[in-house]
């Protein structure tokens, strides 16, 4: 099943998912100094909400977060005393997008994404979103557990390029944009969403996607799906089409 979008044509029957599932046990992906996501039978009394234990349904409780515990997406509301909601910022959900690749370079004591790398690797693309897979690309992003490492980070001069580039939509394999310990600044963040200027209400972040290798990088069109809640972030499941020459 074909549809056509802004004249490029994708197959519909081709996505290529770059979500991380949420899993109820300590392999969950984690960040932030939060204990694992649980998933849990619905008990009251007697009642038990699993049909092994006699119920008539599975009725599960789940406790998350979003930002620490799988792929999700933010709006500007992350980082605003005002209230803002992803579900009322976020109203169109497909985009040009660009796969990119890139290995982390040092810098001090850390590696980080620059913006002499993200000039390189978009070129003179235009697309409305960047979807950055870092290397090393293993399948342990899946499980990692991020709180304490440092992981790598982008440089706010990154993010200034982004929005010059009129970039809306940051997607990225780390479990933050900003350094894990940075004393509250959150640079990048504050860049993207020009928190001082005219704030950019229609940009999103998305952290922790992981994007396979068999997904080359090149331009794609991006299916941006967010669960429907009132909340600055909700888990989401990015999904990428591959344009069909004609």
């Amino acid at each position: 099943m074909k549809a056509k979008i802004e004249n490029n044509t994708i197959d519909l029957l081709k996505p290529l998912d770059i979500s991380i599932p949420l899993q109820g046990n300590a392999s969950n992906v984690n960040a932030w100094y939060v204990d694992h996501p649980k998933i849990e039978p619905h008990t009251d009394g007697d009642f038990v909400g699993k049909v092994s234990k006699g119920a008539s349904t599975n009725f599960n409780d789940i406790y998350f977060n979003p930002h620490a515990h799988g792929t999700h997406t933010e709006c500007v509301g992350h980082i605003t005393k005002e209230f803002h909601s992803i579900n009322k910022n976020l109203t169109t959900f497909f985009f040009l997008a660009e796969v990119i690749t890139l290995a982390p370079e040092k810098y001090q004591d850390d590696y980080v994404v620059s913006r002499k790398q993200l000039e390189y690797a978009i070129g003179d693309k235009t697309p409305k979103a960047i979807v950055i897979r870092t290397l090393p690309n293993f399948n342990e992003k899946l499980t990692q557990q991020y709180s304490h490492t440092n992981p790598p980070y982008l440089l706010e001069e990154a993010a200034h390029f982004l929005v010059e580039k009129g970039i809306e939509h940051l997607l990225i394999d780390l479990p933050s944009v900003d350094k894990e310990k940075d004393a509250g600044a959150l640079l990048v963040h504050k860049a993207f969403w020009n928190l001082e200027g005219a704030i950019r209400f229609n940009a999103t972040i998305t952290e922790f996607i992981y994007v396979p290798d068999a997904i080359l990088d090149g331009t794609y069109y991006l299916n941006l799906q967010v669960a429907p809640f009132e909340n600055d972030a909700s888990p989401s499941r990015p999904v990428l089409y591959k344009i069909i020459a004609e």
